[in-house]
């Protein structure tokens, strides 16, 4: 069953609050709900408290459907890690939440406006069976609690590139899954439908992003932060004529695969110069006509 979502960020950058933060969170659920989505991603402006959450979320019909947690695994026990991310899988319990969204962001660069990308941390070869191995301690602690976590391979973090998410994966424990996200994933250099191609079968969650290659080459080319590529609008949604990922090949290979889940659509972009209600809408459209026509939502037109 494919069940299509969105995020909080095209209305209100977790990453960099002077986007959006003038944009209250009712809004942005009620855009959600008329737009015709399933459901919603946490954002910074939701509440904490599992009934304040509830209670926002219900006059709109929209299932909370994950949240990100930052690991800080290189740098602190796994230990102090499930203790950590205890509020946050008592949340997902609570919202029957299917996977945990997480990315170790020790040393991480994607919140800092002048870090340009090349500053982010790297993991020598020799490091990748420990860190794995930690990371499926973690993951074996949120199947416990009937959640499945999905790694987040994100810009300025550890884990950013394809050869990087292949060190990965190759010594991922079985516990562990993949998210895969296309923007970051063409960001990054890689070719989305390739990704998911050789990954599908630990990928049990996909956010569905959009980059403009002229702003990705100079961004690059620069050496930008990721803040300052964000506000440059590197980022888009599917169906927009300016984007360049292959949403049809991408989910022809979720398809293949028989991928059951959430496509949620993301595109931190600047609210204030594109509409999230219309480029959100763009996205539901695109996303739901692609998957029918691929044989990934066989739930017939609307």
């Amino acid at each position: 069953m494919i069940r299509y979502g969105t995020s909080p960020i095209a209305w209100s950058s977790d990453d960099d609050h002077s986007l959006g933060g003038d944009i209250p969170l009712e809004r942005c659920l009620e855009d959600a709900r008329r737009i015709g989505f399933d459901g919603i991603e946490k954002g910074h402006k939701f509440p904490a408290d599992i009934d304040d959450l509830r209670a926002a979320l219900a006059p709109h019909g929209l299932a909370y459907i994950s949240g990100w947690h930052s690991l800080r695994l290189l740098e602190r026990s796994v230990e102090e890690e499930r203790n950590a991310m205890k509020p946050h899988l008592e949340v997902l319990q609570a919202f029957g939440s299917p996977v945990c969204i997480v990315c170790d962001t020790t040393g991480a660069v994607h919140t800092e406006i002048d870090a340009p990308l090349s500053s982010r941390p790297v993991l020598a070869s020799s490091e990748w069976p420990e860190f794995c191995a930690r990371v499926e301690e973690v993951a074996r602690y949120c199947s416990i609690h009937g959640v499945r976590l999905a790694y987040h391979h994100h810009m300025g973090t550890v884990v950013e590139t394809e050869e990087d998410i292949a060190s990965f994966m190759m010594h991922a424990g079985p516990h562990t899954h993949l998210l895969l996200d296309t923007g970051h994933a063409a960001f990054a250099g890689a070719v989305p439908a390739a990704l998911a191609e050789r990954h599908m079968d630990r990928i049990v969650h996909i956010h569905a992003k959009n980059v403009r290659p002229g702003i990705l080459r100079q961004a690059r080319a620069c050496d930008y932060s990721f803040l300052q590529a964000v506000r440059s609008g590197v980022f888009t949604v599917p169906g927009d004529e300016n984007g360049s990922v292959d949403f049809a090949a991408v989910l022809r290979a979720a398809a293949k695969h028989g991928y059951s889940g959430w496509l949620v659509s993301e595109a931190e972009q600047d609210p204030a110069e594109r509409d999230p209600f219309h480029y959100q809408s763009l996205a539901l459209k695109t996303l739901r006509a692609t998957a029918r026509e691929v044989g990934l939502d066989r739930g017939g037109a609307q």
